[in-house]
């Protein structure tokens, strides 16, 4: 795991990061062989689940979904989001860490916000448990409609002071998202670790995207996502393929048959 991580390390402003999400072995499988990170995102809630926030997503649920995923990743750094209320003080964070990197074999894990959580984070590395940082829009604990970050200075600097801290603290790597490009741009050449960008421009060390939605099976009409696939087309027509097959009584054949 160490060498995993060294090696996310080594590509800070030398080449970029290839994160994506995966919930399942075969999906991990394939993400495997062309990721540097492999996110068991707690998106999984909204993704799989059809649930309107992350907060309903339970750590048994990310512990299950991981320990399928571990089935199909090899040479990835495999990273667990903690839920919601998992991580509220050092002592559970610790506790439910532990539980998850026991259950799951994952190499690390990853929470959401900066300043707020830097003592966490501290006593996690200090356990020696490897943290994704994760901060910019946050939506364990957003409220209302999700706001780009960024905008003005108050914010600027808040940010910056967020990355700084993380970095301090012993994060491998923060995940930025939905950060306007000028400041993402100015946290990535601020700080040392590198900064893994989702809706938060091309100015940083790398970025990460949620599997499904970039393979179009979700509608998701988020500004940062881009579908570089249709699978939902492809799914639809093998479904219909077998649908006159059956009623055509094409299938099954007899080498389909016992």
């Amino acid at each position: 795991m160490k060498h995993k991580i060294q090696n996310i390390l080594k590509k800070k402003n030398k080449s970029k990061i290839v994160c994506l999400t995966a919930y399942s072995k075969n999906i991990a499988e394939i993400v495997d062989d062309h990721s540097d990170i492999v996110l068991v995102g707690d998106s999984l809630g909204s993704v799989l689940y059809n649930y309107n926030t992350t907060r309903k997503v339970t750590l048994n649920m990310m512990i299950e979904h991981t320990k399928s995923v571990r089935l199909g990743v090899k040479k990835s750094l495999l990273v667990i989001d903690l839920p919601y209320n998992t991580y509220r003080n050092k002592s559970e964070a610790l506790k439910n860490s532990k539980k998850a990197i026991k259950e799951t074999k994952c190499d690390a894990v990853k929470v959401e916000g900066g300043t707020r959580v830097k003592e966490i984070v501290k006593h996690l590395v200090k356990n020696k448990i490897s943290v994704l940082g994760h901060i910019g829009i946050t939506p364990q604990t957003a409220k209302g409609r999700f706001k780009s970050k960024g905008k003005n200075e108050t914010e600027k600097r808040k940010l910056i002071k967020d990355a700084k801290d993380l970095e301090q603290s012993g994060a491998f790597g923060i995940v930025l998202e939905c950060i306007y490009s000028d400041i993402s741009k100015k946290i990535t050449k601020l700080i040392n670790i590198p900064t893994i960008g989702i809706g938060a421009s091309v100015n940083c060390d790398g970025q990460v995207l949620v599997t499904d939605d970039l393979i179009g099976l979700n509608e998701t009409k988020f500004r940062f996502v881009k579908k570089f696939g249709n699978i939902k087309k492809n799914i639809k027509s093998a479904v219909i393929k077998y649908k006159n097959s059956v009623k055509q009584k094409k299938f099954p054949s007899k080498k389909n048959s016992y």
